[in-house]
């Protein structure tokens, strides 16, 4: 993914890797029709057929990946112009019916792919990701509330370390409602001791 003056243009980095195709001498021995009877003529037949559902297969999967990641990009485009806390909450399920597709398909095609963007190279299901509501109305991801936690804490008073209660007092100042014993679990995940453990005397 690269940005072009104000815009996102999403491509495969495969230029460097072969194109399949069918080889040119098979596909003019199948053309030639008084060369082939009975079993062999099936059999090369369904060769060729099988041959060409594979390529069309391959570049259907092609073309799911870029469908996916233009919606990704559009859905995210406040992460990629300003950081891991604009990350918007996004499901599999949200991708499959804006793209006309099932989810399990969504699910293959993300599956162990990455994309390299000017914020850096991630993994597609990285985008994905549950969220909490805002007092705006607006949606904020589960993964940028806990990158902002991760910046509360880091840029806390080690004397005074921040509570669970006192991240949630910040996080609804800045319109994010949230418990606090889903900051404790995500504080838990991030690997961030309580309170009490962080203090510096």
């Amino acid at each position: 993914m690269e940005k072009v003056d104000s815009d996102y243009i999403v491509f495969h980095n495969d230029t460097a890797l072969p194109r399949l195709r069918l080889s040119r001498s098979y596909r003019e021995i199948a053309r030639d029709k008084g060369k082939f009877k009975g079993e062999s003529k099936e059999f090369i037949s369904n060769k060729l057929n099988n041959a060409n559902w594979m390529l069309q297969a391959i570049e259907q999967r092609r073309q799911t990946m870029l469908k996916v990641m233009n919606f990704i990009v559009n859905r995210q485009r406040d992460f990629f112009e300003e950081g891991i806390e604009q990350l918007k909450p996004l499901t599999l399920r949200e991708v499959a019916e804006v793209i006309n597709m099932h989810e399990s398909t969504v699910s293959r095609v993300t599956n162990q792919k990455y994309a390299q963007t000017p914020r850096g190279v991630f993994p597609l299901k990285f985008f994905f990701s549950s969220g909490l509501s805002t007092d705006s109305g607006e949606d904020v991801s589960a993964r940028g509330i806990k990158a902002r936690i991760q910046k509360l804490v880091g840029e806390e008073d080690s004397k005074k370390p921040l509570t669970d209660q006192a991240i949630v007092d910040i996080l609804k100042r800045e319109g994010i409602n949230i418990a606090r014993r889903t900051v404790a679990k995500y504080r838990d995940q991030l690997g961030i001791l309580s309170a009490r453990m962080r203090k510096r005397v």
